[in-house]
């Protein structure tokens, strides 16, 4: 068998790629802790305050559009901004109508958004509440198929730049002693449960960025050279 570079937890390592495993037509980057700034997505609350004008205070939700409405102005894009972006958008935009426009931003609790794909019962978009897992995001939707390979299951998350990172946590231990490597979520993360023993996965990541993926506004993976939206 050739010697594929493959990318996991530690980085890039040259061992040989095990059937099911094999992302080689996908450069990843190599997975970190990163922590994106928080971006607003249709559907988010915002507490918007004006300590100049608080009659104008207001709490809105961003619209299926990605705006907002506000009194005095006109809609503001919110939808990928984060929250010193779309403070400093709103002072612009109320400084035609007051003199010291300053605006506080508050991004009220919303559900974490994941997608679950691959060998569960229900594969979908889930919003998960409070602090959340892959373990526990695997198990609402559906739990395992009795053909999960429960030991590599697959998470992605945008990374810096936009950039897909990709590392495989074996939930087994998980369901048999609760030492698992659970792995926390975030916004918009996506975990693919492989077959047993079936090279399917690269597969089922082209296709879900390309034609099946959920989240369509403001939001991308940087995969190599090409920017999936």
């Amino acid at each position: 068998m050739p010697r594929i570079p493959r990318m996991d937890l530690l980085g890039p390592t040259d061992e040989p790629a095990p059937r099911g495993r094999a992302f080689s037509d996908i450069p990843y980057a190599t997975w970190s802790d990163y922590e994106p700034d928080y971006r607003f997505y249709p559907g988010d609350e915002i507490e918007v305050s004006l300590p100049s004008a608080p009659e104008l205070n207001k709490t809105v939700t961003v619209q299926p559009d990605g705006r907002i409405s506000l009194p005095l102005i006109s809609t503001v894009m919110a939808a990928d901004r984060t929250i010193p972006e779309l403070q400093a958008d709103l002072a612009q935009a109320y400084s035609r109508q007051l003199l010291r426009p300053e605006v506080d931003v508050v991004a009220k609790a919303a559900p974490l958004k994941v997608f679950v794909g691959g060998e569960v019962g229900t594969p979908g978009m889930f919003d998960l509440t409070g602090d959340s897992d892959a373990l526990r995001a695997v198990i609402q939707a559906g739990d395992f198929k009795t053909s999960a390979d429960r030991s590599s299951v697959i998470i992605i998350r945008r990374g810096p730049d936009g950039r897909a990172m990709m590392r495989r946590a074996n939930l087994y231990r998980g369901l048999k002693s609760g030492a698992s490597d659970v792995v926390p979520l975030r916004r918009f993360d996506i975990v693919y449960v492989p077959r047993s023993g079936v090279a399917e996965a690269s597969l089922f990541i082209q296709q879900y960025f390309r034609d099946l993926s959920p989240v369509t506004f403001g939001f991308n993976y940087a995969l190599g050279a090409n920017v999936i939206n």
